[in-house]
């Protein structure tokens, strides 16, 4: 992808001490979670394995192998030693073992029929030792390494792909959302979308299946208010967006969502299927799903280094705070989980150019100087992260009905992203919380985008707030009160302020939601091939 300008101005006159003191009580109060997730596995990071793998297919009733299989081995031998030795194990009994540089192809047909098997009751599962269990890793590495090896090329042929076709340009890239449900209507609302103008598709995923416990096989036609996310939907609209970027001479790219109990598996299969973007948040499944925090933040810090490798850009998701709690009293809480979110990227291998905090325009429009407010704080973000991408999101909350006043405020929205140098500008829509878009309300949305851009794109090269005045005094205090809360945090512990509704009003206890008995303490000899290899240990 292409790196966006170095920026050098800086406009708040923020204290670089206070700035460096909340990146370090950020890892202070986020290390706590990463070892946890150091020290425990999920069902779903040892289901993503299997997909890496090439296990793919599902049972008539449309449960993945993938699930039986890691069912089986869990209810045979638990899973804290992980998956990949049982299963090689197995795979060398049933069929003998594989001959050194097997197919990758092979390989995924036999754990494919091994999960058959496994569904059937018909293999049982044995974790192995001594000069068997040598044999079983080696033969999971190997396999790994290959899947790891479809990801490279992935992304290897994304960058030809963007360097044949070239980039949008000029940055922010605009960001469109298509929702019917029905992936082949969506595919026709996504080139017609990208002919717009759009240069980022985002496919927004069926209410409720971040509450699956497994994902769905094959091409879909029904979803509520969104379509689902599997690996063929996946492909279909990465092939027809490649249409569409060869036609318009830049290359379009797609985004879908990694989040919810199968996280790790939606993860690997977008970086199989080559999408460039993926919304991917620390807490967004804790705070609005009631997915078990501890479960969450297992699966992101392996979802996450899925897509660092695959070349992903995830996309947080701060903006979803706002929706629940006041945009002005709890604007800190965005910058607090910003860090947050800063330190567990990094942690996991991923670089600031792939990496899109999100933040948003939520403000009640009848507040005096709710203008000034936005900027402040859209300013504040640009210069926390200034080499990070930054995703910045329109009105949602007070839209009204009004579509003339809606496309006013979605406007003065872009023009605030146009001032504070934005990276991606998700494309607000006039008829937001009225009806789903029509495609001739995503015309007028890109129009507006259109104009203000081209009238003011380059515009905060010349925006300097007053030195001293309302927009740097508020941008240096919600930069204080993030401080102060993160000190709080680290003083009582991110779980526990996750538990007491510090982010979005939602209070989400550590043993209590959805998912937790899928989480599994690492036994001694625990492997993950994968983990290993993404990490630079084997």
């Amino acid at each position: 992808m292409s790196t966006p300008p170095a920026r050098t101005h800086r406009k708040l006159d923020l204290d670089p001490a206070l700035v460096a003191r909340a990146r370090a009580l950020a890892r202070q109060a986020a290390a706590p979670v990463v070892e946890l997730a150091h020290t425990h596995t999920t069902v779903s990071v040892e289901r993503a394995l299997l997909r890496l793998l090439g296990v793919t297919g599902a049972d008539p009733d449309g449960i993945p192998w993938v699930n039986h299989l890691v069912d089986a081995v869990r209810e045979d031998t638990g899973l804290a030693n992980g998956v990949a030795t049982p299963v090689f194990h197995a795979l060398a009994g049933e069929s003998g073992d594989p001959p050194p540089g097997a197919a990758a192809d092979d390989v995924a047909a036999e754990l494919t029929l091994l999960a058959q098997k496994a569904a059937a009751g018909s293999v049982r599962f044995t974790q192995p030792t001594g000069s068997a269990a040598t044999a079983a890793r080696d033969a999971a590495r190997e396999a790994t390494a290959a899947g790891i090896a479809r990801l490279d090329a992935r992304r290897a042929e994304r960058d030809q792909l963007v360097a044949r076709h070239g980039d949008p340009p000029r940055r922010p890239w605009s960001y469109l959302i298509v929702a019917t449900g029905d992936i082949y209507e969506d595919i026709a609302q996504a080139q017609a979308a990208a002919a717009g103008g759009a240069d980022i598709i985002a496919v927004i995923r069926s209410t409720g299946q971040s509450l699956l416990d497994y994902v769905p096989e094959g091409a879909t036609r029904e979803g509520f208010a969104g379509t689902y996310a599997t690996g063929e939907n996946f492909r279909l609209m990465r092939a027809a967006l490649d249409e569409s970027s060869a036609k318009l001479g830049r290359y379009v790219r797609l985004t879908n969502y990694a989040s919810g109990l199968c996280m790790p598996e939606i993860a690997t299969l977008a970086g199989l299927q080559r999408l460039d973007m993926m919304l991917n948040d620390s807490m967004y499944g804790i705070l609005f799903r009631d997915i078990n925090p501890i479960r969450t933040f297992i699966d992101q810090r392996f979802s996450r280094q899925v897509h660092a490798r695959a070349g992903i850009i995830i996309n947080t998701g701060e903006d979803n705070y706002l929706t629940t709690a006041d945009a002005v009293d709890e604007a800190h809480t965005v910058t607090v989980s910003q860090v947050l979110n800063e330190y567990f990227a990094h942690e996991a291998g991923l670089p600031d150019t792939q990496l899109a905090l999100g933040h948003a325009f939520e403000i009640n429009p009848d507040l005096p100087e709710s203008f000034r407010l936005e900027l402040a704080h859209a300013l504040l973000a640009r210069e926390l992260f200034p080499d990070a991408l930054l995703k910045w999101m329109p009105p949602t909350k007070h839209m009204t009905g009004d579509v003339f006043r809606g496309n006013l405020l979605d406007g003065f929205f872009n023009l605030v992203g146009a001032l504070t140098d934005q990276d991606i500008l998700l494309v607000g829509m006039m008829t937001e919380a009225v009806v789903t878009p029509w495609l001739s309300d995503r015309d007028i949305a890109l129009q507006n985008v259109r104009y203000v851009l081209g009238a003011a794109g380059g515009l905060h090269a010349d925006f300097v707030p007053e030195p001293g005045g309302f927009i740097q005094q508020r941008a240096n205090r919600v930069l204080a009160e993030a401080v102060d809360l993160l000190e709080r945090i680290v003083a009582g512990g991110l779980l526990e302020a996750i538990g007491d509704g510090t982010f979005g009003i939602m209070k989400r206890p550590a043993d209590r939601g959805k998912g937790l008995d899928g989480v599994i303490r690492h036994a001694e000899d625990y492997y993950h091939p994968a983990i290993d290899i993404l990490e630079g240990r084997d």
